[in-house]
Parts: structure tokens; C-alpha cells; sequence
């Protein structure tokens, strides 16, 4: 199962982790985890790439964390609440394999 867990300040994205395996077919050949791997990864390098925002990020291999370090600019939100978006409709069609977890950051 991958586990994402989104911390959230009202709407806006504060840092996230993503960790875990689909276990929805072999290594090499998990549609389900490529999905979630490329959606986060182009989140990613989409802020850095386009945006020149560099989010502090740190992947061990098994789990991903990334902290937006306060960001609430407009195209920075945008690109992580799109990245939600996508995570949350594979969860949705593959259950079984994907579980976002949406937190409110304590004050």
C-alpha cells in the first residue's frame, strides 16, 4: 500500500510524505506505483524547473517527504493541489494499493 499523507493549512499544501508499494503487479511492471511515482516527481520538478521554487525535499528510497517551506504562492499551491488531485483519483479507482490522507498542520 503507498500512503500519502498531505498536511494542509486551511487549503493551502504545507509538506507532504509518500511511502509505501502498490503491491499492484511485480516491481518493473506496477502501473499503480509508476502513476504515483510520476505524479510526485513531476510535482516536484515542476516547482524547481518552471518555478524556481526549491521545496526541501528528502527520499530515502522508501519514503519521500517534502516540505514547501511556507510557500503559499499561487503557482506553487496550484501544482501540489493538482498533484493531490491525481493521487486522490488513483486512490479512489485502486483502494486496495493507494490511501491519501488529507491533515490539518497544528498550529
Amino acid at each position: 500500500m503507498i500512503e500519502c499523507l498531505v498536511v494542509r493549512r486551511k487549503t493551502d499544501i504545507l509538506s507532504f510524505q509518500v511511502k509505501g508499494h502498490a503491491g499492484f503487479a511485480d516491481v518493473g511492471n506496477d502501473v499503480v506505483c509508476a502513476a504515483v511515482s510520476a505524479l510526485v516527481t513531476n510535482a516536484v520538478n515542476s516547482c524547481e524547473g518552471l518555478l524556481q521554487v526549491k521545496p526541501q525535499v528528502h527520499d530515502d528510497g522508501e519514503t519521500l517527504a517534502c516540505d514547501l517551506l511556507g510557500s503559499v504562492r499561487a503557482d506553487v499551491q496550484l501544482l501540489f493541489q493538482s498533484m493531490v488531485f491525481g493521487l486522490k483519483e488513483i486512490a479512489r479507482d485502486y483502494p486496495h494499493n493507494v490511501k491519501v490522507r488529507l491533515v490539518e498542520a497544528k498550529e
